[in-house]
């Protein structure tokens, strides 16, 4: 690119990035405040509750990326006209497509790292979410006590602690274990941990007792200072990870192993997830092409440009409304898949077409929606005078 062609790239590559950190924020913030559960229920660490968080960002980047550059085009391109630099960029002799490739090339950026971060980035990070909410769901050592409650945390075992101290301390433990035979075992021990020794769980008990009845029907009574209870029998073995659509690569969406029931039963919207990932991205560059016509192809306005680009705005902002509604239907009808290609593509053509087009020469299907009727400055420049 020439030097004025990195300026304009760079006045609209810094609204950029600052939009996209900006909706990234936001984005974080939401997914912090679903996933308390993590902490409150499942008792996890704050690191386990900080990895899931940013794994689970890089599905929102699809959504995030595309309004950032619209956003950012809108600022940018509405200072820079403002300020008159494209009109300085016309007399200098630029062409009106030289003037708009820096936009250009910053969306076509903008396309490709969100096709990346679709086709390699977000099913990796996703397969790392799953496994972690697994994990969480999964850990009966998390779950094993509430303070001052009676629980169940599996099959045949009733746990109750008073208190669980800052080092995972449990006061005042009671523990009622039943075998699948039916015979009852009671624990009760004035502190316990639990632990790990060999990656499974077990919780160590101490000055405590245990009463249990014998097959005679005996009560066998034994204090002791330490006992390990042994957790692993109660472990669900028989759960496993299933990976949803969103965790897929885009081979393993469009040509699933049908022989597994899960991915025969759900075979139109693992399909309609994978066009989603290769359709998604070209969502940038239609708000890029819709952000110039709401200024560039305008031409210049003293009174600036605010009324277009609220109609431009909100006319993006339904386009992607239309494309999520596409694709859920797209879960139902495999044809409609072509759909998510044509209306970002159309969104683009639209655009594009506003900026080359001159107004005179409009006619059909645009007379009839009002935000397409928008008035433009003459393209070459006016000389006003007295006829001598």
């Amino acid at each position: 690119m020439r030097l004025i062609e990195r300026y304009l790239f760079g006045q609209l590559l810094w609204p950029t990035l600052l939009a996209t950190a900006a909706l990234a924020a936001v984005g974080l913030l939401s997914q912090s405040l679903g996933q308390l559960d993590i902490i409150i229920e499942q008792r996890q660490s704050a690191w386990i509750y900080l990895q899931i968080i940013i794994l689970a960002m890089p599905q929102l980047a699809n959504l995030i990326i595309p309004i950032a550059v619209l956003v950012a085009a809108f600022v940018a391109l509405n200072k820079l006209q403002g300020d008159q630099e494209l009109v300085v960029c016309y007399a200098g002799g630029m062409s009106r497509w030289r003037v708009i490739s820096p936009a250009v090339k910053l969306a076509v950026l903008a396309t490709l790292t969100c096709l990346v971060i679709n086709l390699w980035v977000q099913p990796a990070a996703y397969r790392e979410y799953r496994k972690l909410i697994f994990q969480a769901k999964t850990d009966l050592a998390a779950m094993l006590v509430v303070e001052g409650q009676f629980t169940d945390p599996a099959p045949r075992l009733t746990v109750y602690g008073q208190t669980v101290d800052s080092n995972g301390a449990i006061h005042n433990l009671f523990i009622h274990q039943m075998t699948e035979e039916g015979q009852a075992t009671t624990y009760t021990a004035k502190e316990g941990q639990v632990l790990f020794k060999n990656g499974a769980p077990l919780l160590l008990m101490r000055h405590g007792s245990t009463q249990e009845f014998s097959e005679r029907g005996v009560l066998n009574y034994l204090t002791f200072d330490e006992y390990a209870l042994d957790l692993k029998p109660y472990l669900n073995s028989n759960d496993t990870i299933r990976f949803k659509a969103s965790d897929r690569y885009l081979h393993e969406l469009f040509y699933p192993d049908l022989s597994l029931d899960y991915e025969k039963k759900n075979r139109k919207r693992m399909l309609a997830e994978g066009n989603s990932r290769l359709a998604s991205p070209l969502y940038a560059l239609a708000f890029m092409a819709m952000a110039l016509a709401a200024v560039v192809g305008a031409g210049f306005n003293r009174m600036g440009y605010a009324k277009r680009i609220a109609l431009i705005g909100a006319a993006a902002a339904l386009v992607r409304i239309i494309g999520f509604a596409v694709q859920a239907a797209c879960e139902d009808t495999v044809a409609f898949n072509v759909l998510q290609y044509s209306i970002p593509i159309g969104a683009m053509i639209w655009g594009f077409d506003q900026v080359f087009r001159p107004v005179e020469s409009r006619v059909g299907w645009q007379a009839w929606i009002p935000f397409m009727r928008m008035p433009r400055a003459p393209r070459g420049p006016q000389l006003v005078g007295a006829a001598a």
